[in-house]
């Protein structure tokens, strides 16, 4: 697929050879580390040095923020982001680290925030200068988030002090900020909550412990709050107004609106397993020669292509009756494809599944087992498929809601 989803203009069309040009001449080798898979798994500083870099350089080459107006640090123009993250997914580049800013961050700031507060906050997201956390999920709140109990007070000073728990905090343990949710008043469920740009670094009453994952990876962390100090400035919109700020974020971190980054991304996934199929036997013969395991091939084959065209329809205002049909949809459809054609890996290879990192017997270095583990997390996080699945049914198909 060319990339090219409809007509575009002389400007755009230079933009994407601009993409492609350097793509080609700076996209880096593997560094001699192993990169985790996705942000969600940076667990090292050489790891998160190494991506962050990378994300400068993009940035600083104009394929990060290209719609954000040059005020807060983006290129001032309209379509471009689209048409560099089309590029960056084509050259199999390495993903872009600070996700949270990027996804929800830097948006939801763009639309709710202060003048001053664009301007200083904006930038470093884009750059990965400064990196985010998000801080909504709770030990007793998760998917209903209306329920977060970590509280704001406003003190005789007028700033805020934080007392709580958070978890599921994506690069919490590296984060200089965080985008926070709490509760500031107990009579209305939803216009009770506010939202905070929170400092986590010299913030005396913030204390992070990072939690390990069943891939042995550190990229999630549990986050509580003593006291932690907010000014009044960092304040995101009205006291009160912290429910409908969490939806502009939601929007973005379930794929209903577009980002800086360069979005989902399936990748060659299908051709990994092909090739994993024609390596790996099966009753002495190639797996690829089995017809089980070729019709299921074909069938993840079939569903990532209509992924495809699903993005490309999202675009497209007239094949959208509801403005997030199509775009909610892919939050669900994304990740359970990737948890699918995983554990068709794992099948595939057998006994050497059972291998995991660091084996140099593990079929294509253990990606098929840590996909797979790692795979869980994406159907959980940003609303579980069961509450997306609620989402699409009460609010685009207008079915009542469950009780």
């Amino acid at each position: 697929m060319s990339g090219r989803d409809e007509a575009e203009t002389s400007e755009q069309k230079e933009f994407r050879a601009h993409c492609r040009r350097f793509l080609e001449l700076e996209r880096p080798s593997a560094p001699s580390f192993r990169l985790p898979e996705s942000p969600l798994e940076v667990t090292t500083e050489e790891q998160l040095t190494w991506l962050r870099k990378w994300q400068r350089k993009v940035y600083d080459a104009g394929l990060i923020g290209c719609d954000y107006p040059k005020a807060y640090g983006g290129g001032g123009h309209k379509g471009f982001q689209r048409i560099a993250g089309q590029e960056l997914v084509r050259s199999g580049a390495p993903y872009l680290v600070n996700i949270i800013a990027l996804n929800m961050s830097a948006p939801t700031i763009l639309v709710h925030g202060t003048e001053a507060q664009k301007t200083r906050f904006i930038p470093g997201c884009l750059s990965a200068d400064e990196i985010w956390c998000q801080g909504f999920s709770e030990p007793g709140a998760g998917s209903d988030l209306a329920s977060a109990r970590a509280t704001a007070v406003q003190d005789a000073s007028g700033d805020w002090k934080i007392n709580g728990h958070k978890v599921w905090t994506t690069l919490g343990k590296y984060a200089d900020h965080m985008i926070l949710l709490a509760r500031t008043g107990n009579d209305d469920k939803y216009r009770g909550l506010t939202y905070y740009l929170l400092p986590m670094k010299n913030n005396p009453g913030v204390i992070v412990r990072p939690l390990v994952k069943m891939t042995g990876e550190l990229g999630f962390n549990e986050v509580l709050f003593e006291d932690a100090t907010v000014p009044d400035s960092l304040r995101l919109d009205e006291v009160g107004a912290g429910w409908t700020v969490a939806m502009t974020t939601l929007l973005h971190e379930r794929g209903a609106a577009e980002s800086a980054s360069s979005g989902w991304n399936i990748g060659d996934q299908v051709g990994q397993l092909i090739a994993l199929a024609k390596r790996s036997k099966r009753d002495g013969k190639p797996a690829i020669e089995d017809a089980v395991v070729r019709d299921a091939i074909a069938k993840h084959a079939i569903e990532a292509e209509a992924i495809r065209q699903n993005m490309r329809r999202a675009r497209v205002p007239a094949l959208n009756d509801h403005p997030m049909r199509i775009a909610l949809s892919m939050k669900v459809s994304v990740s359970e494809w990737a948890q699918s054609i995983a554990h068709l890996g794992t099948e595939i290879a057998g006994l050497g599944s059972t291998l995991y990192l660091g084996d140099a017997n593990a079929p294509d270095g253990a990606i098929w087992p840590l996909h797979y583990m790692s795979s869980f997390g994406t159907t959980i996080a940003a609303g579980t498929s069961e509450i997306q699945r609620n989402i699409l049914g009460e609010r685009v198909l207008g079915l009542p809601k469950s009780k």
